[in-house]
Protein backbone atom coordinates (compact mmCIF):
# COMPACT_ATOMS: atom_id res chain seq x y z
CA UNK A 1 0.00 0.00 0.00
CA UNK A 2 2.98 2.32 -0.39
CA UNK A 3 2.35 3.20 -4.06
CA UNK A 4 -0.61 5.34 -5.02
CA UNK A 5 -3.20 4.96 -6.29
CA UNK A 6 -4.15 1.48 -5.09
CA UNK A 7 -7.42 -0.42 -4.81
CA UNK A 8 -8.85 -1.22 -1.39
CA UNK A 9 -11.65 -3.75 -1.01
CA UNK A 10 -13.86 -3.53 2.07
CA UNK A 11 -16.51 -6.09 2.98
CA UNK A 12 -19.25 -4.05 4.59
CA UNK A 13 -20.64 -4.92 8.02
CA UNK A 14 -23.20 -2.13 7.95
CA UNK A 15 -25.76 -1.48 6.63
CA UNK A 16 -25.29 -4.56 4.33
CA UNK A 17 -22.59 -7.12 3.62
CA UNK A 18 -21.60 -6.35 0.04
CA UNK A 19 -17.97 -5.71 -0.92
CA UNK A 20 -17.06 -2.13 -1.83
CA UNK A 21 -14.13 -1.08 -3.99
CA UNK A 22 -12.28 2.15 -3.22
CA UNK A 23 -9.35 3.82 -4.96
CA UNK A 24 -6.95 5.23 -2.34
CA UNK A 25 -5.10 8.22 -3.79
CA UNK A 26 -3.04 9.57 -0.89
CA UNK A 27 -1.98 8.86 2.69
CA UNK A 28 -3.18 11.68 4.93
CA UNK A 29 -1.93 10.41 8.26
CA UNK A 30 -0.33 7.30 9.71
CA UNK A 31 0.25 6.19 13.28
CA UNK A 32 2.31 2.98 13.05
CA UNK A 33 0.58 0.02 14.62
CA UNK A 34 -2.63 1.97 15.20
CA UNK A 35 -4.23 3.51 12.10
CA UNK A 36 -3.82 4.95 8.62
CA UNK A 37 -6.02 7.61 7.06
CA UNK A 38 -6.40 7.75 3.27
CA UNK A 39 -7.90 10.09 0.70
CA UNK A 40 -10.02 7.90 -1.63
CA UNK A 41 -12.67 7.69 -4.33
CA UNK A 42 -15.82 5.60 -3.91
CA UNK A 43 -18.50 5.46 -6.59
CA UNK A 44 -17.09 8.68 -8.05
CA UNK A 45 -17.23 10.50 -4.68
CA UNK A 46 -14.34 11.80 -2.60
CA UNK A 47 -14.25 10.02 0.76
CA UNK A 48 -11.95 9.48 3.72
CA UNK A 49 -10.94 5.94 4.72
CA UNK A 50 -9.64 5.24 8.20
CA UNK A 51 -8.02 1.80 8.62
CA UNK A 52 -7.44 0.56 12.17
CA UNK A 53 -4.43 -1.74 12.48
CA UNK A 54 -4.03 -2.33 16.22
CA UNK A 55 -3.74 -6.08 16.81
CA UNK A 56 -6.00 -6.08 19.87
CA UNK A 57 -8.07 -2.89 19.94
CA UNK A 58 -8.81 -2.27 16.23
CA UNK A 59 -12.45 -3.41 16.43
CA UNK A 60 -13.09 -1.37 19.58
CA UNK A 61 -11.53 1.73 17.97
CA UNK A 62 -13.72 1.34 14.88
CA UNK A 63 -16.87 0.91 16.97
CA UNK A 64 -16.12 4.06 18.98
CA UNK A 65 -15.44 6.02 15.77
CA UNK A 66 -18.69 4.89 14.11
CA UNK A 67 -20.85 5.47 17.19
CA UNK A 68 -19.16 8.82 17.86
CA UNK A 69 -19.84 10.18 14.37
CA UNK A 70 -23.50 9.18 14.61
CA UNK A 71 -23.86 10.65 18.13
CA UNK A 72 -22.33 13.97 17.03
CA UNK A 73 -24.73 14.27 14.11
CA UNK A 74 -27.73 13.20 16.22
CA UNK A 75 -26.93 16.06 18.61
CA UNK A 76 -26.88 18.57 15.77
CA UNK A 77 -23.09 19.06 15.72
CA UNK A 78 -20.96 19.39 12.59
CA UNK A 79 -19.20 16.11 11.78
CA UNK A 80 -18.45 14.13 8.60
CA UNK A 81 -21.24 11.78 7.49
CA UNK A 82 -20.36 8.13 8.27
CA UNK A 83 -21.02 5.99 5.19
CA UNK A 84 -20.14 2.40 6.08
CA UNK A 85 -17.60 0.21 7.85
CA UNK A 86 -16.22 -3.30 7.46
CA UNK A 87 -13.11 -5.38 6.96
CA UNK A 88 -10.34 -5.13 4.38
CA UNK A 89 -9.02 -8.18 2.52
CA UNK A 90 -6.28 -8.65 5.11
CA UNK A 91 -8.77 -8.52 7.99
CA UNK A 92 -8.19 -4.94 9.18
CA UNK A 93 -11.09 -2.82 10.40
CA UNK A 94 -12.00 0.17 8.20
CA UNK A 95 -14.52 3.00 8.27
CA UNK A 96 -15.50 5.20 5.32
CA UNK A 97 -16.88 8.72 5.78
CA UNK A 98 -17.59 11.72 3.61
CA UNK A 99 -14.78 14.09 2.73
CA UNK A 100 -15.47 17.72 3.64
CA UNK A 101 -14.79 19.70 0.46
CA UNK A 102 -12.05 22.35 0.40
CA UNK A 103 -11.36 21.81 4.09
CA UNK A 104 -8.19 22.18 6.12
CA UNK A 105 -7.50 21.52 9.77
CA UNK A 106 -7.67 24.54 12.05
CA UNK A 107 -4.06 23.79 13.01
CA UNK A 108 -2.82 24.05 9.41
CA UNK A 109 -4.95 27.13 8.84
CA UNK A 110 -3.62 28.99 11.87
CA UNK A 111 -0.01 28.17 10.89
CA UNK A 112 -0.55 29.71 7.44
CA UNK A 113 -2.21 32.90 8.68
CA UNK A 114 0.41 35.63 9.21
CA UNK A 115 -1.96 38.19 10.72
CA UNK A 116 -2.44 37.94 14.49
CA UNK A 117 -6.01 39.27 14.35
CA UNK A 118 -6.99 36.64 11.79
CA UNK A 119 -5.51 33.92 14.03
CA UNK A 120 -7.64 35.17 16.92
CA UNK A 121 -10.71 35.20 14.67
CA UNK A 122 -10.07 31.58 13.73
CA UNK A 123 -9.63 30.58 17.37
CA UNK A 124 -12.88 32.39 18.22
CA UNK A 125 -14.62 30.44 15.45
CA UNK A 126 -13.33 27.14 16.86
CA UNK A 127 -14.22 28.18 20.42
CA UNK A 128 -17.80 28.85 19.31
CA UNK A 129 -18.03 25.29 17.98
CA UNK A 130 -16.44 24.00 21.19
CA UNK A 131 -19.06 25.86 23.22
CA UNK A 132 -21.81 24.16 21.21
CA UNK A 133 -20.20 20.78 21.88
CA UNK A 134 -20.05 21.47 25.59
CA UNK A 135 -23.67 22.61 25.61
CA UNK A 136 -24.56 19.28 23.98
CA UNK A 137 -22.57 17.27 26.55
CA UNK A 138 -19.63 16.37 24.30
CA UNK A 139 -16.12 16.33 25.79
CA UNK A 140 -12.95 15.82 23.72
CA UNK A 141 -10.26 13.85 25.55
CA UNK A 142 -7.64 14.74 22.94
CA UNK A 143 -8.45 18.39 22.30
CA UNK A 144 -6.24 20.23 19.80
CA UNK A 145 -6.69 22.30 16.65
CA UNK A 146 -5.81 19.33 14.46
CA UNK A 147 -9.16 17.79 15.40
CA UNK A 148 -11.18 20.63 13.86
CA UNK A 149 -11.81 21.07 10.14
CA UNK A 150 -12.53 24.48 8.62
CA UNK A 151 -14.50 24.52 5.36
CA UNK A 152 -16.07 27.38 3.36
CA UNK A 153 -19.84 27.64 3.66
CA UNK A 154 -21.53 26.91 0.31
CA UNK A 155 -24.90 27.97 -1.11
CA UNK A 156 -27.65 25.67 -2.36
CA UNK A 157 -25.83 25.14 -5.70
CA UNK A 158 -22.69 23.93 -3.91
CA UNK A 159 -20.68 27.05 -4.76
CA UNK A 160 -18.85 29.39 -2.42
CA UNK A 161 -20.80 32.69 -2.52
CA UNK A 162 -19.03 35.29 -4.66
CA UNK A 163 -19.77 37.99 -2.10
CA UNK A 164 -17.92 36.04 0.56
CA UNK A 165 -14.89 35.67 -1.67
CA UNK A 166 -14.92 39.36 -2.62
CA UNK A 167 -15.01 40.39 1.03
CA UNK A 168 -12.02 38.16 1.78
CA UNK A 169 -14.09 35.90 3.98
CA UNK A 170 -12.68 32.74 2.48
CA UNK A 171 -9.09 33.77 1.91
CA UNK A 172 -8.23 34.10 5.59
CA UNK A 173 -9.88 30.79 6.49
CA UNK A 174 -12.00 32.40 9.22
CA UNK A 175 -15.19 34.31 8.48
CA UNK A 176 -17.97 32.55 6.61
CA UNK A 177 -16.47 29.12 7.36
CA UNK A 178 -18.04 26.05 8.90
CA UNK A 179 -16.15 24.17 11.62
CA UNK A 180 -16.35 20.36 11.75
CA UNK A 181 -15.10 18.14 14.54
CA UNK A 182 -12.95 15.04 13.99
CA UNK A 183 -11.74 11.99 15.93
CA UNK A 184 -14.95 11.10 17.82
CA UNK A 185 -13.26 7.96 19.10
CA UNK A 186 -11.49 10.25 21.59
CA UNK A 187 -14.73 11.83 22.86
CA UNK A 188 -17.05 11.23 25.77
CA UNK A 189 -20.79 11.85 25.54
CA UNK A 190 -22.85 12.96 28.53
CA UNK A 191 -26.55 13.59 29.09
CA UNK A 192 -25.72 16.95 30.71
CA UNK A 193 -23.74 20.05 29.76
CA UNK A 194 -20.03 20.13 30.52
CA UNK A 195 -19.43 22.02 33.82
CA UNK A 196 -17.50 25.28 33.98
CA UNK A 197 -14.23 24.07 35.54
CA UNK A 198 -13.74 21.32 32.94
CA UNK A 199 -14.78 23.71 30.17
CA UNK A 200 -12.14 26.24 31.22
CA UNK A 201 -9.50 23.50 31.19
CA UNK A 202 -10.42 22.69 27.58
CA UNK A 203 -10.37 26.37 26.61
CA UNK A 204 -6.85 26.63 28.00
CA UNK A 205 -5.79 23.65 25.91
CA UNK A 206 -6.84 25.49 22.73
CA UNK A 207 -5.36 28.78 23.93
CA UNK A 208 -1.86 27.30 23.92
CA UNK A 209 -1.74 27.53 20.14
CA UNK A 210 -1.53 31.33 20.25
CA UNK A 211 1.19 33.73 21.46
CA UNK A 212 0.91 34.62 25.13
CA UNK A 213 1.76 38.27 24.51
CA UNK A 214 -1.69 39.28 23.26
CA UNK A 215 -3.50 38.52 26.52
CA UNK A 216 -6.25 41.14 26.11
CA UNK A 217 -7.28 39.92 22.64
CA UNK A 218 -7.18 36.29 23.72
CA UNK A 219 -9.45 37.16 26.68
CA UNK A 220 -12.01 38.51 24.19
CA UNK A 221 -11.99 35.12 22.44
CA UNK A 222 -12.70 33.36 25.71
CA UNK A 223 -15.48 35.82 26.54
CA UNK A 224 -17.14 34.86 23.25
CA UNK A 225 -17.13 31.22 24.40
CA UNK A 226 -18.66 32.29 27.74
CA UNK A 227 -21.40 34.25 25.98
CA UNK A 228 -22.45 31.18 24.01
CA UNK A 229 -22.52 29.13 27.21
CA UNK A 230 -24.62 31.85 28.88
CA UNK A 231 -21.99 32.61 31.52
CA UNK A 232 -20.30 35.80 32.71
CA UNK A 233 -16.50 35.93 32.48
CA UNK A 234 -15.64 36.66 36.13
CA UNK A 235 -12.19 37.47 37.55
CA UNK A 236 -12.12 34.07 39.24
CA UNK A 237 -12.70 32.46 35.83
CA UNK A 238 -9.84 34.44 34.34
CA UNK A 239 -7.51 33.41 37.19
CA UNK A 240 -8.42 29.74 36.76
CA UNK A 241 -7.95 30.05 33.02
CA UNK A 242 -4.43 31.50 33.42
CA UNK A 243 -3.54 28.70 35.83
CA UNK A 244 -4.81 26.10 33.37
CA UNK A 245 -2.99 27.76 30.46
CA UNK A 246 0.33 27.35 32.25
CA UNK A 247 -0.46 23.75 33.21
CA UNK A 248 -1.45 22.81 29.65
CA UNK A 249 1.57 24.56 28.19
CA UNK A 250 3.89 22.67 30.54
CA UNK A 251 2.42 19.39 29.34
CA UNK A 252 2.61 20.48 25.70
CA UNK A 253 6.24 21.55 26.07
CA UNK A 254 7.15 18.27 27.76
CA UNK A 255 5.58 16.36 24.87
CA UNK A 256 7.28 18.59 22.29
CA UNK A 257 10.72 18.26 23.86
CA UNK A 258 10.54 14.47 23.52
CA UNK A 259 9.95 14.89 19.79
CA UNK A 260 13.15 16.93 19.49
CA UNK A 261 15.20 13.76 19.97
CA UNK A 262 13.79 11.66 17.13
CA UNK A 263 12.90 11.85 13.46
CA UNK A 264 9.62 13.69 12.93
CA UNK A 265 8.17 16.05 10.33
CA UNK A 266 10.47 18.75 11.65
CA UNK A 267 13.55 16.85 12.86
CA UNK A 268 15.97 14.33 11.38
CA UNK A 269 17.87 11.92 13.61
CA UNK A 270 21.15 10.48 12.31
CA UNK A 271 23.10 7.66 13.97
CA UNK A 272 26.40 6.17 12.77
CA UNK A 273 29.13 4.16 14.47
CA UNK A 274 30.80 7.32 15.80
CA UNK A 275 28.11 10.02 15.77
CA UNK A 276 24.59 10.67 16.97
CA UNK A 277 22.86 13.84 15.79
CA UNK A 278 19.48 15.53 15.43
CA UNK A 279 18.98 18.22 12.78
CA UNK A 280 16.21 20.70 12.20
CA UNK A 281 15.22 19.71 8.65
CA UNK A 282 15.04 23.33 7.56
CA UNK A 283 18.75 23.66 8.36
CA UNK A 284 19.98 20.74 6.23
CA UNK A 285 17.40 21.03 3.45
CA UNK A 286 19.13 20.74 0.08
CA UNK A 287 22.42 19.54 1.59
CA UNK A 288 23.84 16.40 3.14
CA UNK A 289 23.97 16.54 6.97
CA UNK A 290 26.51 13.72 7.16
CA UNK A 291 28.98 15.89 5.22
CA UNK A 292 28.50 18.63 7.79
CA UNK A 293 29.09 16.19 10.66
CA UNK A 294 32.29 14.78 9.14
CA UNK A 295 33.89 18.17 8.46
CA UNK A 296 32.53 20.14 11.40
CA UNK A 297 35.91 20.68 13.11
CA UNK A 298 37.50 21.89 9.88
CA UNK A 299 34.58 24.23 9.22
CA UNK A 300 34.89 25.69 12.72
CA UNK A 301 38.62 26.30 12.29
CA UNK A 302 37.96 28.18 9.03
CA UNK A 303 35.20 30.29 10.60
CA UNK A 304 35.32 33.34 12.84
CA UNK A 305 36.59 32.10 16.22
CA UNK A 306 34.45 33.64 18.98
CA UNK A 307 35.83 31.66 21.90
CA UNK A 308 38.63 29.16 22.30
CA UNK A 309 38.76 27.85 25.85
CA UNK A 310 39.58 24.62 27.61
CA UNK A 311 35.89 23.74 28.12
CA UNK A 312 34.38 24.93 24.86
CA UNK A 313 35.24 26.26 21.42
CA UNK A 314 32.84 28.59 19.58
CA UNK A 315 32.97 29.58 15.92
CA UNK A 316 30.77 31.57 13.57
CA UNK A 317 30.51 30.21 10.01
CA UNK A 318 28.26 29.81 6.99
CA UNK A 319 26.83 26.50 5.88
CA UNK A 320 24.01 25.82 3.43
CA UNK A 321 23.64 29.62 2.99
CA UNK A 322 22.95 30.07 6.71
CA UNK A 323 24.83 32.22 9.24
CA UNK A 324 25.39 29.92 12.20
CA UNK A 325 27.27 29.58 15.46
CA UNK A 326 28.75 26.21 16.46
CA UNK A 327 29.72 25.50 20.05
CA UNK A 328 31.92 22.48 20.69
CA UNK A 329 32.11 21.02 24.19
CA UNK A 330 35.62 19.56 24.46
CA UNK A 331 36.74 16.24 25.87
CA UNK A 332 38.25 16.72 29.34
CA UNK A 333 39.16 13.22 30.41
CA UNK A 334 37.57 9.83 31.03
CA UNK A 335 35.63 10.77 34.20
CA UNK A 336 34.26 13.91 32.52
CA UNK A 337 33.08 11.91 29.50
CA UNK A 338 31.54 9.24 31.74
CA UNK A 339 29.55 11.87 33.64
CA UNK A 340 28.16 13.42 30.45
CA UNK A 341 27.41 10.01 28.97
CA UNK A 342 25.28 9.17 32.02
CA UNK A 343 23.40 12.46 32.34
CA UNK A 344 23.43 13.44 28.66
CA UNK A 345 25.88 15.57 26.73
CA UNK A 346 25.90 19.32 27.28
CA UNK A 347 24.96 19.92 23.65
CA UNK A 348 21.94 17.64 24.03
CA UNK A 349 20.80 19.36 27.21
CA UNK A 350 21.13 22.84 25.72
CA UNK A 351 19.37 21.66 22.54
CA UNK A 352 16.38 20.60 24.65
CA UNK A 353 16.40 23.84 26.67
CA UNK A 354 16.56 25.97 23.50
CA UNK A 355 13.64 24.11 21.95
CA UNK A 356 11.72 24.51 25.22
CA UNK A 357 12.29 28.27 25.20
CA UNK A 358 11.30 28.52 21.54
CA UNK A 359 7.95 26.89 22.31
CA UNK A 360 7.42 29.19 25.29
CA UNK A 361 8.16 32.19 23.01
CA UNK A 362 11.20 33.19 25.06
CA UNK A 363 13.80 34.67 22.73
CA UNK A 364 16.94 32.58 22.28
CA UNK A 365 19.07 31.72 19.23
CA UNK A 366 17.16 29.16 17.15
CA UNK A 367 18.58 25.65 17.70
CA UNK A 368 19.49 23.98 14.40
CA UNK A 369 21.26 20.77 15.41
CA UNK A 370 23.16 18.94 18.08
CA UNK A 371 25.87 16.38 17.41
CA UNK A 372 27.57 13.89 19.69
CA UNK A 373 30.88 12.20 18.87
CA UNK A 374 31.19 8.80 20.56
CA UNK A 375 34.18 6.63 21.31
CA UNK A 376 32.97 3.19 22.24
CA UNK A 377 30.30 3.64 24.91
CA UNK A 378 31.33 7.19 25.87
CA UNK A 379 30.34 10.62 24.60
CA UNK A 380 33.71 12.16 23.67
CA UNK A 381 32.75 15.59 22.31
CA UNK A 382 29.46 17.29 21.51
CA UNK A 383 28.42 20.21 19.31
CA UNK A 384 25.49 22.64 19.44
CA UNK A 385 24.50 24.48 16.25
CA UNK A 386 22.31 27.59 16.43
CA UNK A 387 21.46 30.58 14.29
CA UNK A 388 23.98 33.37 14.77
CA UNK A 389 22.38 36.34 16.55
CA UNK A 390 24.00 39.72 16.03
CA UNK A 391 23.46 41.88 19.08
CA UNK A 392 25.08 44.03 21.73
CA UNK A 393 25.82 42.57 25.14
CA UNK A 394 23.51 43.96 27.81
CA UNK A 395 26.37 45.33 29.91
CA UNK A 396 27.68 47.44 27.01
CA UNK A 397 24.20 48.44 25.84
CA UNK A 398 23.23 49.92 29.18
CA UNK A 399 26.52 51.80 29.42
CA UNK A 400 26.30 53.13 25.90
CA UNK A 401 26.15 56.92 26.03
CA UNK A 402 23.78 57.01 23.05
CA UNK A 403 21.16 54.92 24.86
CA UNK A 404 18.38 57.12 26.21
CA UNK A 405 16.71 56.70 29.57
CA UNK A 406 13.55 55.62 27.76
CA UNK A 407 15.41 52.89 25.84
CA UNK A 408 17.18 51.82 29.04
CA UNK A 409 13.83 51.45 30.86
CA UNK A 410 12.14 49.66 27.95
CA UNK A 411 14.89 47.03 27.65
CA UNK A 412 14.99 46.54 31.42
CA UNK A 413 11.22 45.93 31.47
CA UNK A 414 11.48 43.47 28.58
CA UNK A 415 14.17 41.47 30.37
CA UNK A 416 12.15 41.46 33.60
CA UNK A 417 9.14 40.17 31.62
CA UNK A 418 11.40 37.50 30.11
CA UNK A 419 12.59 36.40 33.55
CA UNK A 420 9.03 36.43 34.90
CA UNK A 421 7.99 34.25 31.95
CA UNK A 422 10.74 31.79 32.87
CA UNK A 423 9.45 31.86 36.44
CA UNK A 424 5.94 30.82 35.40
CA UNK A 425 7.42 27.51 34.29
CA UNK A 426 9.97 27.19 37.13
CA UNK A 427 12.94 27.63 34.81
CA UNK A 428 16.16 29.17 36.10
CA UNK A 429 18.93 30.34 33.77
CA UNK A 430 21.79 29.70 36.17
CA UNK A 431 24.34 32.06 34.63
CA UNK A 432 22.92 35.54 33.99
CA UNK A 433 26.26 37.24 33.50
CA UNK A 434 26.73 40.33 31.35
CA UNK A 435 27.54 38.44 28.14
CA UNK A 436 24.55 36.10 28.21
CA UNK A 437 21.85 38.64 27.35
CA UNK A 438 22.09 40.15 23.88
CA UNK A 439 20.16 43.25 22.85
CA UNK A 440 18.92 43.07 19.26
CA UNK A 441 16.57 45.11 17.12
CA UNK A 442 13.80 42.73 18.21
CA UNK A 443 14.57 43.00 21.92
CA UNK A 444 16.61 40.95 24.43
CA UNK A 445 17.78 37.43 23.54
CA UNK A 446 18.82 34.88 26.16
CA UNK A 447 22.00 32.93 25.34
CA UNK A 448 24.32 30.36 26.95
CA UNK A 449 21.76 27.93 28.37
CA UNK A 450 24.35 25.52 29.82
CA UNK A 451 23.30 26.18 33.41
CA UNK A 452 19.54 26.23 32.78
CA UNK A 453 17.31 24.01 34.88
CA UNK A 454 13.62 23.14 34.92
CA UNK A 455 12.58 22.66 38.55
CA UNK A 456 9.96 20.19 39.66
CA UNK A 457 9.49 21.81 43.05
CA UNK A 458 8.86 25.47 43.83
CA UNK A 459 11.26 25.54 46.79
CA UNK A 460 14.21 24.42 44.64
CA UNK A 461 13.32 26.98 41.98
CA UNK A 462 13.11 29.88 44.46
CA UNK A 463 16.76 29.61 45.47
CA UNK A 464 18.00 29.54 41.87
CA UNK A 465 15.59 32.32 40.91
CA UNK A 466 17.00 34.58 43.63
CA UNK A 467 20.51 34.09 42.26
CA UNK A 468 19.33 34.88 38.71
CA UNK A 469 17.68 38.12 39.83
CA UNK A 470 20.61 39.10 42.01
CA UNK A 471 23.05 38.66 39.15
CA UNK A 472 20.78 40.47 36.69
CA UNK A 473 20.22 43.52 38.91
CA UNK A 474 23.97 43.75 39.58
CA UNK A 475 24.43 44.38 35.85
CA UNK A 476 22.21 47.44 35.81
CA UNK A 477 23.97 50.77 36.04
CA UNK A 478 22.39 53.74 37.74
CA UNK A 479 21.62 56.31 35.05
CA UNK A 480 21.47 59.94 36.05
Amino acid sequence: MDEFPFQLLIKRDSPNTQTESLLCTALLRAIPGRRQVYDALWNGKSVIVKVFSHKINAKRHLKKEWQGLNLLRSRGLNAPLPLFYGQTENGQQAIVMEKIADSTTALDAIRKIPDETAKLNLLAHVCEELARQHNKGVLQKDLHLGNFLVSPVRNSTGRIPDAAVEKGKISNGVSGDKVFVLDPGQMRFFSHQIPKEKSISQLASLGNCLPTSNAESIARVYKQYFRIRGWHFEKSDEALLQKQLIAHRKRAVKKWVKKCLRTTKRYLKIKTNNFLAVFDKSFCEGDEPLDFIKQIDALMDKGQILKNGNTCYVSRLRWNDKDIAVKRYNHKGFIHSLQHTIKGSRARRVWLHANRLMMLEIATPKPLAYIEQWKGLLVWKSYLVTEYVDGQKLYHFLRDGSVTQQQHSAITRQIMDLLNNLGQYRISHGDLKRSNILITNNGPVLTDLDGMKVHKWNWTYKGRQAKDWERFTALLPIKE
